[in-house]
């Protein structure tokens, strides 16, 4: 009788209550309430019911920032890797701050200081919003840069203007501006002087201007026509 009440309380009892009446079968077992056939059969029927009845996992609850990307996380890195920020200033903040602030360096090289918005910031440094802010205050904390903050209304602001103020970062920067490419980043050459060496070859190349007709008979050795060396007028053919 006790045997069939455990078997149609394992049939109806839930996951979680399992375990309660296999030690339950197991003390009537143990005081010869249930044969050990009995017990063996509770016993198969309690772990089929784990197997066919798994306990539901709780849905975790989506924390953090939108999900790494394979491509957001190749991005962060390679800003990181940058070196657009001193050493002694990156060891202040982590990998995807460092991104952060080696885009606003970058934009502040070329335009003078950085108007990019939040979304556009976290899109470049394949971070998110909440990385940008954090790295921005933590950058104006420490004295780095300053904010100035363009509220317009209660729902509306325009970007903020965020400048480097700190001296070894400008300097750094200012190494950064020479080695940006000029003139669409053609490598400059330093050529060799070959005028001379053009103008040598021309004279080799150069034919020997041809003598007048007078002058080459007298170096050939034949007789002047016009020993008085006067030009005679063809016109003037008549006496006077």
């Amino acid at each position: 009788m006790f045997a069939n009440e455990l078997r149609r309380a394992v049939e109806a009892a839930s996951r979680k209550d399992l375990p309660e009446l296999a030690a339950l079968m197991w003390r009537a077992f143990a005081a010869d309430q249930i044969t050990e056939a009995e017990a063996e059969e509770l016993s198969n029927r309690i772990e089929l019911r784990k197997i066919d009845h798994p306990i539901p996992q709780a849905l975790r609850k989506p924390v953090g920032s939108r999900p790494r990307t394979g491509e957001s996380l190749q991005r962060r890195r390679r800003w990181a890797a940058a070196g657009r920020l001193p050493p002694a200033l990156a060891a202040h903040f982590t990998q995807a701050e460092v991104a952060v602030l080696a885009v606003l360096a970058d934009t502040v090289v070329r335009m003078g200081d950085c108007r990019r918005c939040i979304e556009q910031i976290a899109a470049l440094a394949g971070v998110c919003r909440s990385t940008v802010k954090n790295a921005v205050r933590q950058a104006e904390v420490l004295g780095l840069v300053t904010v100035e903050r363009r509220a317009r209304t209660a729902w509306r602001n325009l970007p903020n203007i965020v400048r480097i103020v700190s001296p070894e970062w400008q300097a750094w920067n200012r190494l950064a501006r020479r080695s940006l490419p000029t003139r669409g980043g053609v490598k400059s050459l330093i050529c060799t002087n070959t005028n001379v060496i053009k103008h040598q070859k021309k004279r080799e190349l150069r034919t020997p201007k041809r003598l007048p007709k007078r002058q080459r008979k007298i170096q050939e050795g034949a007789p002047d026509a016009n020993p008085t060396g006067k030009h005679e007028n063809p016109g003037n053919t008549g006496t006077a």
